[in-house]
């Protein structure tokens, strides 16, 4: 993975699941790190395990809802390492529910969280990698950005904007910045656990239960970091091969 060797990464929601699978990758391909989370234990953990193993990494304790947060996790990348050559837009809840239960609380923490977290991270890294001229945008969506299914409307609505705002991004990118959205499908994670209604959340279980393992989408990111510079893959969706949906 020389594409990989001694980029400066960030990524966010790193504390589980597809964040975590992708720092340990990343990390024995040579990253240096900045890791971000709510959960500082957990981010502590990964650290120290990252170091054990000869990997570099850092953290900062982040909720992407706040912007000012996330503009000092791009700070703590560029004071600690000089530079910021990716940022993987990780952070996302999928509290799914029919709309006529009314979740209006969930709603605005998905919105908070899938849409204005990207937007957040994308302005934080921007004026670097303009100055740069280069740099890799990756935003994981998720095939619930690509099709709606019942009781997922507000879930898909938030999905299919980070689908938009990586095109927007491509498009405005004046040949500097690569944009890459991941859409994974059923993929073995803690996003399930944020369900409150029980009926949706059965219908979810089995689903997953034939969820893959997060490394699957760990090793699509690392693809897309590694190419050359004047390769820009765009778009991956990534699903258990099982998967109807």
């Amino acid at each position: 993975m020389s594409g990989i060797q001694d980029k400066v990464v960030i990524i966010t929601g790193a504390s589980s699941g597809l964040g975590e699978a992708t720092a340990h990758r990343l990390a024995k391909g040579g990253a240096k790190l900045v890791l971000a989370a709510r959960r500082e234990d957990r981010l502590k953990e990964l650290v120290a395990a990252i170091e054990q193993q000869g990997g570099t990494a850092t953290y900062r304790v982040t909720d992407v809802s706040d912007r000012h947060q996330v503009e000092a996790l791009a700070q703590t990348a560029q004071e600690t390492y000089g530079r910021i050559d990716v940022l993987i837009n990780n952070a996302g809840l999928m509290p799914l529910s029919p709309l006529d239960q009314l979740k209006v609380d969930e709603w605005d923490t998905m919105v908070d969280v899938n849409i204005k977290g990207v937007m957040y991270g994308i302005a934080a890294v921007l004026p670097t990698m303009r100055e740069q001229k280069s740099g890799h945008v990756i935003n994981l969506s998720s095939v619930a950005g690509h099709v709606v299914f019942p009781a997922a409307s507000v879930y898909c609505a938030t999905k299919f904007a980070v689908k938009a705002l990586s095109e927007g991004l491509r498009m405005e990118s004046n040949g500097e910045i690569r944009v890459t959205n991941v859409s994974p499908g059923a993929v073995d994670t803690e996003l399930t656990g944020s369900i409150s209604d029980s009926q949706t959340a059965e219908g979810v279980g089995e689903l997953y239960s034939i969820a893959i393992d997060a490394d699957a989408i760990a090793r699509a990111i690392a693809f897309a970091i590694e190419q050359p510079a004047d390769v820009d893959v765009n778009e991956m969706i990534i699903r258990p091969t099982k998967q109807e949906l």
